[in-house]
């Protein structure tokens, strides 16, 4: 009769203690640490390549785009000097025209300026200045919001 008990299945093992688990977690921090910091080295590495390769798309972008705006601007005062405008009345109008859009891509500009100093964040972060936007503030309109830029 006990080689029948001996011959049973064990039943489930005992559950660990609470003291054995946390020793256990312990144990097994550093290398799950260390997983998750070599898994951001290795995303890091990539963002910047692909970092990298979109600033020279860019720069590429930025080359054709000029090159077609000159040529652009070249067909117009053609055509305006073909239907009689003196070439430099063309030249001036072409002229004024980027003018007036450099003008307003500076306002914009001007206007997005503060963002970059992440005024929001400050505000949650400082415990002595009241972190919720005032009646009006431009820079908290979220995109979509009535008055939103």
């Amino acid at each position: 009769m006990a080689d029948t008990a001996a011959d049973a299945p064990p039943g489930p093992p005992a559950p660990a203690s609470l003291h054995q688990q946390l020793r256990a977690l312990w144990r097994e921090l550093p290398g799950l640490l260390s997983d998750r910091v070599d898994l951001l080295s290795l995303e890091l590495q990539r963002a910047l390549q692909a970092l990298v390769e979109i600033a020279a798309l860019l720069v590429v972008v930025a080359i054709l785009g000029v090159t077609a705006w000159l040529v652009l601007w070249g067909a117009i005062i053609g055509l305006l000097v073909a239907v009689g405008l003196p070439l430099a009345a063309a030249l001036l109008l072409a002229i004024a025209v980027n003018a007036v859009v450099i003008v307003l891509a500076v306002a914009r500009v001007r206007r997005l300026l503060p963002r970059l100093g992440l005024p929001a964040t400050r505000r949650h972060l400082m415990p002595h200045v009241n972190p919720w936007p005032e009646e009006g503030d431009d820079e908290f309109k979220v995109a979509g919001q009535p008055g939103a830029h």
